[in-house]
């Protein structure tokens, strides 16, 4: 079983990411390094990102255990993130809590005065925790050649067109060399990034949605057997647990809710040159039965603007119960673009884990073999 834990606060001393059940023999050195860091710093990038990027330009880190002369041994892999902004002893309490934010429910929940002290555990900064163990899944995936991308399909109001594009297209595409806002339809992009700039003027902030697709994904990963082993729920988890994540869709799910049957589920064909079975469309978005079926798994999240505003809120001072301004902290005016980035490094983590429940064993080489054997199995069917 593939677990993870972090811990951490936003402007603690560091991030710790402990990842338990990666296979030994998974190479972690320096070009897999070099992996981990690209995701680190994806994750920082795209267009309305705010101060704290500038400071945590380029986010190191050291693993801390589970490898030996850069390959994975079997026991719990432990990673540092240490923080370049360490001064959480110093910062000024926070009296009026942010609507939108953990901030109230926070101190109501766990018996705090104010609301620093929520905030710096509850900020997006963990999910540097999770793109580092998510870059780590990425790699035991790519042994058996699944890749996953994300990019953007929506900010504010502007919606872009890729449903004609491939894969590789949209890899190519939304890649941040080549699109500040992550996204794969340039004349939207140019729509978005206008809609960010009014916005950061205003003092608001902007949602949206992103696609995270993951491809060369074998069937059969997830079960029908229990609620909880069904892959599309423990997805959704994974993505709903993103700060700002609001919904998550599976395929084509939000709007198959208002087609027929006949104009929503997936033919099944049967291809003689790849002895496989396959859809004639992915509607069900690579899902059936709480089961991968062996099509590009497609998931759509919708993320709410960020809450923290320049021009704030209403609210109320905690001491002395009066009408106040919400606090003010440093923030994004638009991070659809990273928060697709953590996705990917939630899809990882989830379908490493199912991929583990289902092939794994202690080391890396049989795991090949046993993946190698069911896939010779379901070409044999």
């Amino acid at each position: 079983m593939l677990r993870y834990m972090t811990a951490g606060e936003s402007h603690g001393r560091s991030l710790i990411a402990i990842l338990d059940g990666v296979p030994a023999g998974l190479k972690l050195d320096a070009e897999a390094r070099k992996v981990i860091t690209r995701e680190l710093a994806r994750r920082m990038h795209g267009y309305g990102r705010g101060g704290r990027m500038s400071i945590e330009s380029a986010d190191n880190f050291n693993i801390l255990s589970g490898i030996r002369k850069g390959v994975t041994i079997g026991s719990p892999i432990g990673i540092e993130i240490p923080n370049k902004d360490f001064k959480i002893d110093s910062l000024p309490e926070i009296k009026a809590p942010r609507p939108g934010h953990a901030d109230l429910a926070g101190m109501q929940k766990y018996g705090l005065k104010e609301a620093r002290s929520v905030l710096e555990r509850a900020s997006a900064r963990e999910t540097a925790a999770r793109t580092v163990l998510g870059a780590v899944a990425r790699l035991l995936l790519r042994e058996f050649e699944i890749e996953i991308l994300s990019h953007v399909t929506m900010i504010g109001s502007s919606r872009a067109k890729t449903k004609h594009l491939s894969f590789d297209e949209i890899l190519e595409l939304s890649d941040i060399e080549r699109s500040p806002a992550r996204c794969a339809d340039k004349n939207a992009e140019r729509k978005m990034m206008q809609e960010i700039d009014k916005a950061k003027k205003q003092g608001d902030t902007l949602g949206g949605t992103f696609k995270v697709i993951a491809r060369s994904v074998p069937p059969g990963l997830g079960s029908y057997t229990q609620w909880d082993r069904r892959l599309d729920g423990e997805l959704a988890r994974q993505i709903m647990s993103i700060p700002a994540v609001k919904a998550v869709s599976i395929g084509e799910g939000i709007e198959c809710a208002a087609l027929k049957g006949s104009q929503t589920h997936d033919a099944i064909v049967y291809s003689k040159e790849e002895k496989k079975f396959k859809r004639t469309s992915n509607n069900a978005g690579g899902i059936e039965g709480g089961m991968s079926n062996g099509e590009d798994i497609v998931i759509t999240a919708f993320m709410k603007p960020i809450a923290t505003l320049a021009n704030p809120l209403a609210s109320v001072n905690v001491y002395d119960k009066s009408v106040s301004a919400a606090e003010v902290e440093r923030a994004d005016v638009s991070a659809v673009a990273a928060c697709g980035v953590v996705a990917e490094a939630a899809v990882c983590l989830t379908l490493a884990g199912a991929f583990m429940d289902k092939f794994g064993s202690d080391s890396i080489n049989e795991t090949r073999r046993n993946y190698n054997g069911y896939m010779e199995q379901i070409k044999s069917m």
